[in-house]
């Protein structure tokens, strides 16, 4: 349990933004931004009607999502009778969107009836193609009943017409308190002189253009490209003034390890298996400014063969205890609250290093936030077209260069 993984989040970052603008434009799928309000009234009903459980499901998932021993599904299948075929297919968002393209633009099976995909360009290009079934929340008691009141809210799927959270992550500050001498609670502590040379930042443009953009008092969800200049003139100060040891990928957990930065850009998730694994004390804060969020979202290709089966699975996943298991196990933030409790539940019938780590589990902010965590978090800037997007790697990659 205690042994640090190779995580999601890995898997996102070599996945990032400087990768979609390719794909999208090699899939010629333009989008046009169509907001949810537009989707039919009778879309559920149209969709779901006459569709009946078929006793099977084909899972398309990331690595390392699920213990491979696969209890959860184990379970599934003894409640429900439904055999599940699962498969750790998505690697990268960008990818993923390109191969299974065809196939939705014809109307054909991409051989999977649900898929765990990111909020991100592709989401928003599987969304306005019409490639995503609308859910019938009438299926969904478990979510409506426990999923944190905050996913309703998410700017790329407001309402959840086409989705569900598997899990999410947070994208805050590390820092190392004994190097730091003080306990750091804001973006501006980033562009401290007092910590010139042991600050680090992250090289995914995304990442590193929220907080940027955070710290100029600017909005990721509203910004555009005169903000989007605002925040890249902002971080060019802090690269500028020596402040800036480095731009990381997953490296930065390594960095602060060895002392080479005090305080960074991090994921909550390494954060957390860091401590765990290693025995260090390395604090993880929410700005007050704001953080970034991501989610991977759980949805329903259009042309799903066994898309009732794949509902029951998506409501399956809310069930507390079946929350809680797949939170002992990935370590990210657990879209259902009372989760946490059952953690604990499951902590007392342990002893010794797993009886310990599973309280940790239960107990972390990084896996539990708060709903004044929650209220701080932005999603990542949202692009309608491959061009907006390749307009916002033009004006902040440039920065992340030696």
């Amino acid at each position: 349990m205690t042994q640090r993984r190779f995580g999601r989040r890995d898997a996102l970052r070599l996945g990032g933004a400087s990768a979609m603008g390719a794909f999208l434009a090699a899939c010629g799928v333009k989008g046009k931004g169509t907001p949810q309000a537009s989707v039919a009234p009778d879309a559920v009903e149209k969709f779901w009607s006459g569709k009946v459980k078929n006793g099977k499901l084909d899972f398309a998932n990331w690595p390392l999502y699920m213990d491979p021993k696969k209890p959860e599904l184990k379970k599934f299948t003894e409640q429900t009778g439904i055999t599940v075929n699962y498969q750790e297919v998505i690697q990268e968002m960008g990818p993923w969107f390109a191969k299974v393209q065809p196939q939705l633009s014809a109307g054909q099976s991409i051989g999977y009836d649900l898929m765990v995909i990111t909020n991100s360009i592709q989401f928003g290009q599987f969304r306005d193609a019409g490639f995503l079934a609308p859910l019938d929340h009438s299926k969904l008691t478990n979510y409506a009943a426990n999923a944190a009141a905050s996913y309703a809210k998410e700017s790329f799927d407001a309402g959840n017409v086409f989705s569900i959270p598997w899990a999410s992550g947070i994208t805050g500050i590390a820092y190392d308190r004994k190097k730091t001498g003080r306990d750091i609670t804001s973006l501006a502590d980033l562009w401290d002189p007092a910590f010139k040379g042991k600050v680090g930042m992250f090289s995914d443009t995304q990442e590193l253009a929220n907080f940027g953009l955070l710290a100029a008092g600017l909005k990721p969800a509203d910004s555009g490209e005169d903000e989007w200049k605002k925040a890249a003139a902002k971080l060019k100060e802090q690269k500028e003034a020596g402040i800036v040891r480095n731009y990381y990928d997953q490296s930065y957990v390594d960095a602060l390890g060895k002392g080479e930065i005090w305080i960074t850009q991090a994921w909550s998730g390494d954060i957390f298996q860091k401590n765990v694994s290693d025995g260090t004390d390395f604090q993880f804060v929410i700005p007050s400014e704001g953080g970034t969020i991501w989610t991977d979202n759980m949805t329903i290709p259009i042309t799903a063969a066994n898309p009732v089966d794949a509902i029951m699975a998506m409501d399956f996943f809310y069930n507390v205890e079946i929350a809680a298991s797949l939170a002992e196990y990935i370590n990210y933030v657990c879209p259902v609250p009372a989760a946490q409790a059952q953690i604990k539940k499951d902590a007392a019938k342990q002893s010794g290093e797993d009886k310990t780590y599973l309280e940790s589990v239960a107990e972390s902010n990084l896996v539990f936030p708060a709903e004044s965590d929650y209220s701080k978090l932005s999603y990542y800037v949202d692009f309608n077209t491959a061009e907006e997007q390749r307009g916002f790697q033009d004006i902040f990659e440039p920065i992340t260069l030696s």
